[in-house]
């Protein structure tokens, strides 16, 4: 709740509205990047739904915070892991400031910086979180290859 004036009377109506659920949640968002053409997305508070929740994409989220140094140090190999993934149509690697944009899951709990989870595409509530491993490039992709839904085969494969 918002108000501009606060009296028994905005209150009451305020109220009303949410018993009727008439009120839309106010979403603790960043602005929408202009361009997110980077090897990791950039997940705003407002577009959490449509990238991460995407059925169409599996998707590795880790949830930072700008100050914290394990998030400084795995910036960098986060960078190599989004390169190194690039050309996979329906994995999207992506990260979300959580200390200026609200998660819009309770199924992504942030206990600590950086959290990372892999979100399956045909099961967005219940993501996989990463622990026990390094955050290392070797890591980070076993972890990938281990819960992807499909990789495309590459010509090492061949």
């Amino acid at each position: 709740m918002e108000p501009e004036e606060f009296d028994s009377d905005v209150l009451r109506q305020f109220v009303l509205a949410f018993k009727k659920g008439k009120l839309k949640p106010i979403v603790k968002s960043q602005p929408v990047p202009k361009n997110n053409k980077g090897p990791v997305k950039v997940v705003v508070g407002k577009t959490f739904d449509a990238i991460v929740m995407d059925p169409k994409n599996d998707v590795l989220i880790e949830l930072y915070a700008p100050w914290c140094g394990h998030c400084k140090k795995l910036e960098p190999v986060y960078t190599e892991l989004g390169k190194k993934y690039r050309n996979e149509k329906n994995l999207v690697i992506a990260k979300m400031d959580a200390t200026a944009n609200d998660v819009m899951s309770d199924h992504y709990k942030v206990e600590g910086f950086p959290t990372i989870y892999f979100a399956p595409r045909d099961n967005k509530n219940n993501p996989i979180k990463f622990e026990g491993g390094d955050r290392d490039l070797e890591h980070l992709s076993k972890f990938i290859e281990e819960h992807v839904t499909k990789l495309s085969r590459t010509k090492e494969e061949l």
